[in-house]
């Protein structure tokens, strides 16, 4: 066999955090703190600064492509490292990581309060996705290995993603208060104390790493590089069409790059005697399902947040503390939503519940795109909808990936899973970004629009909102024909 040949994987026994697996979520109160607050700064993060765009727009007299990588940096990042963050983690110890992750967002959310310009901004941006690529993953690895039983081990995860989900319900309604008496840097400055409580519970409640448990394979550098360009390389492309125009080489040069990129890491992770990423797993039905029904969501999720933002504040007129309040349907859903989860899954069964929640997203973002102009009432039912299919597809379909997985292989199962959620946030920013920037003449973030400007806004509502149920209800489709394929987890690989 040549060395550059996929070598067999022996199968590694169940790691544990502890000797002594805790027998109850009390006994891991201090973990599961540590690790909700990590989760708690991902979901926070991705809508505290929604409502806070059209400010930052006009205080740093950004651009609509600046305005787009303001929120799209970190998503880039975020889901363009966190694969090699997750490798790094399981060969030189997880808690290790998730310790330093805390430090640089700490000092990443201080840095906000010297920002003078947009590009400052985006470099902060940048440093914040970063510390959650290293944290973020962990947070669902840790949990799942630090209970012995598979009912343990679901009720912390749930708790882990609620505490992620009250994070992303109250966000845009918090920052729109704090936007009403304060100014915008305070919105990544509540960071901070996130960051600290994380550094507390994971330190005190998160036992160091056996060493026998981590991998001891060479990590895949060319395959994380590669990985790692696909995605930013992707993301990046739309932008540059829309500042340059389609007649201008870079866009072009940088698509055909992110294209070679995505290939050559294939063939790589086909071809490395230790690969990054073992695509066979991916092809698991539960697996590939899983990451489509998440992706949708997450496309959603953002694109909805970002449209309907900047509808209520700069086309309606409202100020941020009432567009804040226009979110309010959207924050009892997620709130409330926990309760019937269970009851809904029991009934229906895992593999239906991720698919008809997954359909639900869709079905929110159509009503938006369709009706969304005609009265906020329409809005409100697009956001309800949105909402109650994230709140279920976010436990299910994750749940659904690591059921999928050998045991061996839930840390890169929830990398996978959240870069998947990352990538289809930026996915969903760069559609309604590079739509607007494409339809909308002059800078979106100034005062007073002409009728003209006015009706370019509209229509490019309608069109993004249209592009992204598109894209969302190809994915479902995707999802939806892959679970049919089976259900049962796969054998990890073995020694021949």
């Amino acid at each position: 066999m040549s060395s550059e040949q996929t070598a067999p994987i022996v199968p590694e026994p169940p790691v544990r955090v502890g000797r002594h697996a805790p027998r109850s979520l009390r006994d891991a109160w201090m973990a599961l703190t540590g690790l909700s607050a990590v989760f708690l700064f991902e979901m926070l993060d991705n809508s505290i600064l929604n409502v806070a765009l059209p400010t930052i727009g006009r205080d740093l007299h950004a651009s609509t492509a600046g305005l787009q990588w303001v929120t799209g940096a970190y998503a880039v990042v975020f889901g363009g490292s966190m694969l090699a963050f997750g490798a790094i983690a399981d060969r030189y110890g997880r808690r290790r990581v998730m310790l330093i992750g805390p430090v640089l967002l700490g000092l990443a959310s201080l840095a906000t309060a010297f920002v003078s310009s947009t590009e400052e901004l985006i470099a902060v941006r940048v440093g914040m996705g970063i510390a959650a690529a290293m944290t973020t993953p962990g947070s669902m690895a840790l949990a799942f290995r630090l209970f012995a039983a598979d009912d343990l081990r679901v009720k912390a995860m749930t708790v882990i993603s609620t505490v992620g989900l009250v994070g992303l319900a109250i966000g845009p309604m918090a920052g729109g208060f704090v936007l009403a008496i304060a100014p915008w840097q305070v919105l990544l400055l509540v960071n901070v104390p996130i960051a600290a409580l994380a550094i507390v519970g994971v330190r005190l409640g998160v036992p160091a790493d056996d060493p026998a448990g981590l991998h001891r394979d060479p990590i895949d550098l060319a395959g994380a590089a590669l990985g790692t360009a696909a995605i930013v390389l992707a993301l990046i492309a739309p932008t540059l069409f829309v500042e340059q125009g389609i007649e201008a080489w870079m866009p072009w040069l940088v698509t055909a790059a992110a294209v070679a990129a995505g290939v050559f890491f294939v063939v790589r992770q086909r071809t490395a005697r230790h690969p990054l990423l073992e695509l066979s797993l991916i092809a698991h039905p539960l697996v590939s399902s899983g990451l489509a029904f998440k992706a949708a969501a997450a496309i959603a999720t953002a694109g909805l947040g970002y449209l309907v933002t900047l509808q209520l504040q700069l086309d309606w007129g409202w100020p941020p503390a009432l567009a804040a309040l226009g979110m309010l349907p959207q924050v009892v859903v997620l709130l409330a939503g926990g309760a019937v989860i269970t009851p809904f899954v029991r009934r229906v069964g895992m593999e239906r519940a991720a698919w008809m929640s997954a359909s639900a997203v869709v079905a929110g973002l159509a009503v938006y795109a369709v009706l969304g102009r005609f009265g906020y009432g329409w809005i409100a039912v697009a956001l309800v909808l949105v909402a109650a299919g994230i709140r279920v597809v976010g436990v299910v379909a994750g749940t659904n990936v690591l059921r999928g997985l050998p045991e061996s292989r839930t840390t890169i199962g929830a990398a996978l899973t959240d870069t998947a959620s990352e990538v289809a946030s930026g996915v969903g920013l760069a559609v309604a970004g590079t739509v607007l920037a494409g339809l909308f003449a002059g800078s979106i973030a100034t005062a007073g629009w002409t009728a003209q400007q006015t009706a370019e806004f509209r229509e490019a509502v309608t069109v993004a909102g249209l592009a992204l149920t598109v894209v969302a209800g190809a994915l479902v489709l995707w999802g939806f024909l892959r679970a049919r394929g089976g259900a049962e987890a796969p054998e990890a690989p073995t020694a021949s």
